[in-house]
């Protein structure tokens, strides 16, 4: 599992005066374990990172690799079908076959923390980019952050804190 600090001082704050007032903070941890997991699983919907940057596009090799798998992405002098021509435009960067990457998602949360991330392990390359080997080939693979907090999961996350800390 990948797991990402968050070291955002507000946030960090809200938690600590919620952990004085409650004694066991699962509740909280399980409902922000919750949220983030819709938050995340919405990236693979709209390609982009929690900081709200668009993921790089899928590489033209991906792509090939993609409609080759597909029967009837090219007609028979080679040329993209008007099918393989739609599912080249609509492959989205992340989602596979099985889509595994973007349903994979899980939390684990305990009295005073909530771990989200991806059981899948390939889900580090895809997070922070590098170089991976593929079909005896070696390539570079962008970065496309999924884990992590954007402004609005973290107006959410103290949203809950606030929550948990009045009905406390």
């Amino acid at each position: 599992m990948i797991r990402i600090d968050i070291d955002d001082r507000e946030v960090k704050q809200a938690l600590q005066t919620l952990q004085r007032r409650l004694d066991d903070m699962t509740p909280a941890m399980r409902d922000i374990g919750e949220l983030l997991i819709e938050t995340t699983k919405q990236r693979f919907v709209t390609s982009t990172a929690p900081d709200g940057s668009r993921w790089a596009p899928n590489s033209p090799v991906t792509i090939m690799q993609y409609l080759r798998a597909k029967g009837g992405a090219f007609g028979k002098r080679g040329g993209l079908t008007k099918r393989g021509a739609r599912l080249a435009a609509s492959k989205k960067p992340l989602i596979g076959e099985t889509r595994s990457l973007s349903t994979q998602i899980s939390y684990r949360a305990d009295r005073a923390s909530v771990e989200v991330g991806s059981p899948m392990e390939y889900a580090p390359i895809h997070q922070f980019g590098g170089k991976a080997r593929i079909g005896g080939k070696r390539v570079t693979i962008p970065a496309r952050p999924f884990l992590g907090l954007s402004d609005s999961d973290r107006r959410a996350v103290l949203e809950i804190i606030e929550e948990h800390l009045t009905g406390a």
